[in-house]
């Protein structure tokens, strides 16, 4: 009587554990990877390089797949000027068939090996592609510097795994053409729940006239947030919850060259929207 008291706990207690832990388990045929919405199981991250200080606080890694399949990547940019305040994010359901594919080709470019780093040193002033897996119960970090700018001969440098990551980086951004079919789900909007905002005192373009729009939130700008590490005049809070729902509607009307209004004061406002797995600045 006992056994069966505690065998409907136990079972809630395995399917708790199920779904905060693992979808696939040793000898079942699938490669382990978290399987939680916030857990990252794949990134792949561009950074570095010569470029200027404003982009690299709105950089957003350009593929980065979560536990429960959703997948995130930069969606087209609008090539105006001056250009939208927020980036475009699209988030796409990937099914557990279509993880998998994706961990075995991960496992073709070489990232389930140790960690490891390979330079180009014949390049300067272009970015490092790091390419992050979690799977497997283990967290393995690649890096490579001038992945895509790095085709020609160098000395010393390890061009058959330069070359697989390079190839596996172009398989990553057309999912459809190998991935198995009906894996890959329809493209949407990523409904961000935090939004980083960088607060600077307004420099703006003389040659152009913005719309002003007045700080929506309680605290005023000059308070917002914290100072930023070896970035002059400027500070970095996190925006969530109702004051997101607040704030949000003027930011989607912005542009990066709206003065906002805050105490008599105008200021530049730069916005990073926060991956599932982010939090802070």
């Amino acid at each position: 009587m006992k056994a069966r008291t505690w065998t409907p706990l136990l079972a809630a207690i395995a399917l708790l554990a199920g779904a905060c832990g693992r979808t696939t388990g040793p000898g079942n045929g699938g490669i382990d990877h978290p399987t939680g919405a916030h857990q990252l199981v794949l990134r792949v991250d561009v950074g570095g390089g010569f470029i200027a200080p404003d982009y690299s606080l709105r950089q957003i890694p350009r593929f980065s797949l979560f536990g429960d399949g959703t997948l995130i990547t930069q969606g087209p940019q609008m090539e105006i000027y001056p250009g939208p305040a927020l980036p475009a994010l699209i988030a796409t359901p990937i099914s557990e068939e279509g993880v998998q594919a994706i961990l075995e080709a991960t496992r073709g470019a070489g990232l389930f090996g140790p960690n490891r780093h390979y330079d180009f040193p014949c390049i300067a002033d272009v970015g490092t592609t790091t390419f992050t897996l979690n799977a497997e119960a283990e967290h393995h970090v690649v890096s490579a510097y001038a992945l895509s700018e790095g085709q020609s001969d160098c000395p010393g440098v390890d061009t058959g795994a330069r070359a697989k990551l390079a190839r596996f980086q172009a398989k990553l951004g057309d999912l459809r053409s190998w991935l198995p079919e009906g894996s890959v789900g329809q493209d949407g909007q990523y409904a961000f729940t935090e939004l980083r905002v960088y607060v600077r005192p307004y420099t703006g373009d003389p040659t152009l006239s913005e719309r002003e729009v007045a700080w929506p939130l309680t605290t005023p700008l000059a308070d917002f947030g914290q100072a930023v590490a070896n970035l002059p005049d400027t500070r970095c809070g996190v925006v969530g919850g109702d004051e997101l729902a607040t704030l949000l509607p003027d930011v989607r009307s912005a542009n990066e060259l709206t003065p906002w209004t805050s105490e008599g004061r105008s200021y530049g406002l730069l916005f990073r929207p926060l991956l599932p797995d982010e939090h802070g600045c």
